[in-house]
């Protein structure tokens, strides 16, 4: 892919549609994460549109979130979260499909873009990390790989942004409100206990 292309991405039946921009080839990181909380939310959108669940992990890329750019249908982007202070998660109405996950405010710039909705996923790289992957004895810590790799990139991606004023360059929030462009759903105790094995 040459520094010119940009990297297409969509929803499930097609009407949100965006692209990341050449930048975040070269700045983030594709990593598998298998957190219960990752796990659920995917629960949550599979079980509501009769899916097959995930076997594994949820796969991502990390990069700053002025890489990403919405094109089409931008009035289907909606916002889940599994609790009152969990992660933005960021789907599509039309058709349920998870498409990022954020941070709860601008100035925290953090994008995990999921890599099952990007047109050529193979163009990120190999994966470079994994996150709570499952102990290997029972009742042992869950484990990491390229753990530190993954938190030295999110905190130098966030200092950039912040220090060069690139957070304010957000498809997500309204940095003059610094509020979210779609008000959230928080899921209930009940919705999300459902959601754990």
């Amino acid at each position: 892919m040459s520094s010119s292309d940009t990297l297409s991405f969509s929803c499930r039946c097609g009407s949100l549609t965006g692209h990341l921009d050449p930048g975040a080839l070269r700045h983030g990181l594709r990593l598998t994460c298998h957190c219960n909380d990752c796990l659920a939310a995917e629960r949550y959108h599979t079980r509501a549109q009769g899916r097959d669940e995930p076997a594994r992990g949820v796969a991502l890329y990390q990069t700053h979130p002025d890489f990403v750019h919405f094109d089409t249908g931008q009035e289907h982007l909606a916002v889940m979260r599994l609790g009152p202070n969990g992660l933005m998660r960021w789907y599509a109405s039309c058709c349920g499909t998870p498409m990022c996950n954020t941070l709860a405010k601008p100035t925290l710039p953090f994008v995990g873009v999921c890599v099952n909705t990007l047109e050529t996923p193979d163009a990120l790289g190999r994966e470079k990390a994994e996150g709570f992957l499952p102990p290997r004895t029972p009742g042992g810590q869950p484990r990491h790989r390229g753990a530190g790799r993954l938190v030295y990139g999110v905190f130098s991606r966030m200092i950039t942004s912040l220090v060069t004023g690139r957070w304010r360059n957000t498809p997500f929030f309204d940095t003059g409100s610094r509020t979210p462009r779609a008000e959230p759903m928080v899921l209930s105790k009940s919705e999300r206990a459902a959601l754990y094995d």
